[in-house]
C-alpha cells in the first residue's frame, strides 16, 4: 500500500487530523484584512476563544506558531527583576528554557528526567530559596506524552506570593482541563493545531488582569501589548495569516457544538482506551503512567524493533501515521496522538494493524486483546 496523506489513519501529536469544514472555511477567496468582514470574523473569534481557555479574559491571535506564542509571552511578560524559574522534564521544557534565556539573565532551570514528572515539593524548595518572579512551566509534555501536576505546581506558586505563572499550554488547550483562573495562571500559550484540530501557524495567548498590567515591549512583531489594543476593535497590527483565522473560527464552533468537556472527556477516554490497548499488547508506556498523558501516548518501542519495524510499515503498510521520538528518543518510542477531533475507529484501525506487525514478529501475547480492550471502553 502507498501512504496517502488524503486518506491515512493520522494520529500523529499535532499538527492533527482536520475537519472538512475547517479546510473548506480557508478555501475562500482573498480579503481585505482591514475590511469589516474580516472584521467580522475576528470578532467572532474574540467571542468563541473563551470556549477554548474555559474563561472569559484578555485574549490574543498571532499570526506565528505555538513557539511564536512562547516568544511573545516570554518577551512581553518576563520580569526585569529577580529570579525566573523554569521547569524543564522533555523536549519542549528545553525548547522553552532556551527561549527564557534569550530575555532573562538570572534564570534557575529545575529539571527531572524525561518520562518524569516535575513534583511540586520540588518547585516549592526553589520558591523557599527566594527572590523568584516567575515559573515557566510546561503543562503537557508532548515529547514524552506526560502530563506535569500544574494544580500541584500553582498551589506552590500561590503560596509564595508574588511570582507569576507563564505555562505552554500548547499541546493542554481544548485537550485536557485547564482552571485558569483557580490555579492562578497569568499567562498560557494554547496551539490550534492540537486540541482544537485547525491547522498550525497561529498561536493563542490567555492573559490575566495581572499580566495584561505587567506587559512590557519586547520583540516588535510579538509585541503582546500591540496586538491588545487592535485586537479590542476587531483588528489586527499586522498582517494576518486570513486563511488560517477562517480556519480558526470554524474550529471553534465545531468545539463550541460539541461542548469543551464533551471534548475533554472524549480525549480522555481515548487515551484511557489506548493505554489498555497498550499493555494488552504487551508494551510499556515511556512516562510514569500516573502522569500519562490524555492527548498523547508515548510508548517504548519493543526490544529489538523500532521505527523501520514498527512506525514505517504502518506507514507504508496500512495507510497509518504515528509519530517517533525526539531527540535523544529518536528510534526508542513511538507516540500516538488522540486529541482533536480523533475518534474510535482510529484507535481500532491503529491497534489492529499493530497487533498484525507483532504477531508476525511472533511478539503478540494474546491476538485480539487490544481491540477488546479498546471495544470494552467504547461509549
Amino acid at each position: 500500500m502507498t501512504f496517502d496523506p488524503e486518506t491515512a489513519t493520522f494520529l500523529i501529536a499535532g499538527p492533527v487530523r482536520i475537519h472538512p469544514r475547517v479546510l473548506r472555511a480557508m478555501s475562500m477567496s482573498s480579503l481585505n484584512h482591514r475590511g469589516e468582514f474580516f472584521h467580522g470574523v475576528v470578532r467572532e473569534i474574540r467571542e468563541l476563544l473563551p470556549v477554548a481557555f474555559g474563561t472569559t479574559g484578555h485574549q490574543v491571535v498571532l499570526s506565528g506558531s505555538g513557539t511564536a506564542g512562547l516568544e511573545a509571552m516570554y518577551s512581553s511578560l518576563l520580569p526585569r527583576e529577580g529570579r525566573i524559574l523554569v521547569l524543564s522534564n522533555g523536549n519542549f521544557g528545553e525548547r522553552g528554557d532556551q527561549i527564557v534565556r534569550r530575555y532573562a539573565t538570572h534564570v534557575t532551570t529545575l529539571t527531572a528526567p524525561w518520562g518524569q514528572p516535575i513534583t511540586p515539593s520540588a518547585v516549592r524548595v526553589e520558591l523557599e530559596r527566594g527572590d523568584v518572579s516567575a515559573v515557566c512551566a510546561v503543562y503537557n509534555e508532548t515529547s514524552v506524552g506526560l502530563t506535569n501536576d500544574l494544580a500541584g505546581i500553582s498551589a506552590e506558586v500561590r503560596r509564595a506570593g508574588s511570582p507569576m505563572l507563564l505555562v505552554d499550554g500548547i499541546s493542554a488547550v481544548a485537550g485536557i482541563p485547564i482552571d485558569i483562573r483557580g490555579w492562578g495562571i497569568d499567562a498560557i500559550v494554547g496551539g490550534p493545531q492540537k486540541g482544537l484540530a485547525s491547522p498550525a501557524g497561529l498561536a493563542l495567548v490567555h492573559l490575566s488582569d495581572r499580566a495584561r498590567e505587567a506587559l512590557h515591549p519586547g520583540t516588535f512583531y510579538l509585541d503582546l501589548k500591540a496586538h491588545l489594543a487592535p485586537l479590542e476593535k476587531n483588528d489586527t497590527p499586522w498582517t494576518p495569516a486570513v486563511p488560517l483565522f477562517l480556519a480558526l473560527r470554524e474550529a471553534l464552533l465545531l468545539l463550541r457544538e460539541e461542548g469543551l468537556e464533551n471534548r475533554l472527556a472524549r480525549t480522555r477516554r481515548l487515551a484511557e482506551a489506548t493505554r489498555a490497548a497498550t499493555a494488552a499488547l504487551g508494551l510499556e508506556l515511556f512516562p510514569d503512567p500516573t502522569h500519562a498523558s490524555d492527548t498523547v501516548t508515548a510508548i517504548r518501542n519493543p526490544a529489538g524493533m523500532g521505527d523501520p519495524e514498527i512506525r514505517k510499515v504502518l506507514e507504508k503498510e496500512y495507510n497509518i501515521l504515528l509519530q517517533g521520538g525526539q531527540g535523544a528518543l529518536t528510534g526508542k518510542i513511538f507516540r500516538i496522538g488522540h486529541m482533536g477531533i480523533a475518534e474510535w475507529p482510529d484507535l481500532l484501525v491503529t491497534f489492529a494493524a499493530l497487533e498484525r506487525i507483532l504477531g508476525k514478529a511472533d511478539r503478540l501475547p494474546t491476538p485480539g486483546a487490544a481491540l477488546r480492550a479498546i471495544v470494552d471502553r467504547m461509549p
